[in-house]
């Protein structure tokens, strides 16, 4: 497995689609998965390879001064649980730290709600996360958003 940075601002685009539009549980909303496709190519991305084929990636976004955020990782079902998000995310923590900055956020949806995104804690809070708020309403009621902190230092 190959897990680097990737410059390339259509190759992001390209890899950020390929991944995205395959995880339709996590990303069937075509807006939403077209922002994150387009945001990419301007943002740090860490891709994951197998054999030289994209599996997996992960996108940076500065939210402060001193904060990065996991803005939209993926990785393809048959490579779930095989450690790719986890290399992947340090390789992100590598950057951060690299860039200067002194904390990690990352938001997804409440824990308790959907048995998918209870997955999706557990994995944040495995790789250091603490729980810093839930924020209701800031994409729907439906879908409560929790964020995650971990400090850099």
């Amino acid at each position: 497995m190959d897990i680097r940075v990737v410059d390339d601002g259509n190759k992001k685009q390209q890899i950020t689609r390929l991944v995205l539009e395959a995880l339709p549980d996590w990303f069937g909303v075509s807006e939403t998965r077209e922002n994150y496709i387009n945001e990419s190519a301007g943002l740090p991305l860490i891709g994951a390879f197998d054999e030289g084929k994209p599996v997996g990636f992960l996108c940076l976004k500065e939210t402060g001064q001193d904060t990065m955020e996991v803005h939209v990782m993926g990785v393809l079902m048959d490579h779930h649980r095989t450690g790719i998000g986890k290399a992947m995310f340090q390789k992100a923590k590598e950057v951060a730290v690299d860039g200067g900055y002194s904390f990690m956020q990352v938001k997804t949806v409440q824990m308790g709600l959907y048995d998918d995104y209870d997955r999706t804690n557990l994995f944040y809070r495995a790789l250091g996360f603490k729980e810093f708020e839930v924020i209701p309403t800031l994409w729907d009621e439906l879908n409560p958003c929790q964020i995650y902190v971990m400090s850099l230092r």
